[in-house]
């Protein structure tokens, strides 16, 4: 488009670490995740963010826990004031609009992005492209609320298999009315969602025996699948250092992000 701790020094020095309380400044930066009941929310971008990838995660209730994937278009040098007001917008209206317990998400979910997408466009003064996920975890009941507009499909792996939780409408910041739908779907326990920006599977792999030129949706597939890790943090490193390997430390020309929201068994 939200970062380890110390306890992981080799991924401390590969990935962006927590930020402090959330400070009023050009470049959006993200607040600690917060505690989930049976849960873990975590995210990570793999070397220094070079383009558009905005993450966050708050608390909006006792119950629901909101969080984004965004991606605008543009090198983040030229983006800090559109991204700064993507975040503002998430988090003042995104809290106001899911804090009451009795609130619709799926309604709630659509005001968001309707006014996210305004946001962008007023920043921009004019278009810009936007990918988002955004989401919204209810503790309790243990669902979903989501909304795709354009970003990389989600993965959903659970005990049948992964599927994939696709777009749900346009990019933001493209027309000022366009709308996204909102479906709620239920994570069993032991269920990961995870997240990529476009910079992971559009990476371009430098290895002599790599046949495809890009990473790809299916290696993260195949990764996820693969993956035991019970942490999200874990999930985020697993999916990021399978990036760097296929990169083979090349230089980082898009940002590359993960996002993980783990149900506890």
């Amino acid at each position: 488009m939200l970062l380890f701790d110390q306890s992981w020094p080799l991924m401390h020095a590969l990935f962006h670490s927590r930020a402090p309380e959330l400070a009023a400044v050009v470049e959006p930066v993200p607040g600690q995740f917060p505690k989930v009941e049976d849960a873990e929310i975590a995210a990570a971008s793999y070397g220094k963010r070079v383009a558009g990838d905005l993450y966050d995660s708050l608390r909006v209730g006792p119950e629901r826990i909101l969080f984004g994937l965004l991606d605008v278009a543009g090198r983040r040098k030229d983006n800090q004031a559109i991204l700064s007001a993507a975040q503002e917008t998430f988090r003042g209206l995104g809290t106001s609009l899911f804090a009451p317990p009795e609130a619709n998400e799926s309604d709630a979910m659509s005001e968001l992005c309707l006014a996210l997408n305004r946001s962008i466009m007023e920043a921009a003064d004019g278009v810009r492209s936007c990918p988002a996920f955004l989401g919204c975890y209810h503790e309790k009941l243990g669902t979903l609320c989501y909304s795709n507009a354009g970003h990389t499909s989600g993965l959903l792996r659970d005990s049948t298999g992964i599927v994939e939780i696709a777009s749900t409408g346009l990019p933001l910041g493209l027309f000022s009315h366009a709308t996204s739908e909102a479906p709620i779907v239920a994570m069993e326990r032991s269920a990961a969602l995870l997240l990529v920006s476009r910079g992971v599977v559009e990476c371009e792999g430098k290895g002599d025996k790599i046949k495809d030129p890009e990473f790809g949706l299916e290696r993260v597939k195949d990764r996820l699948r693969d993956d035991e890790s019970t942490s999200a943090e874990q999930m985020c490193s697993s999916i990021l250092t399978a990036v760097g390997e296929f990169m083979c430390g090349s230089p980082v020309i898009d940002d590359a992000t993960a996002l993980a929201l783990i149900r506890r068994p």
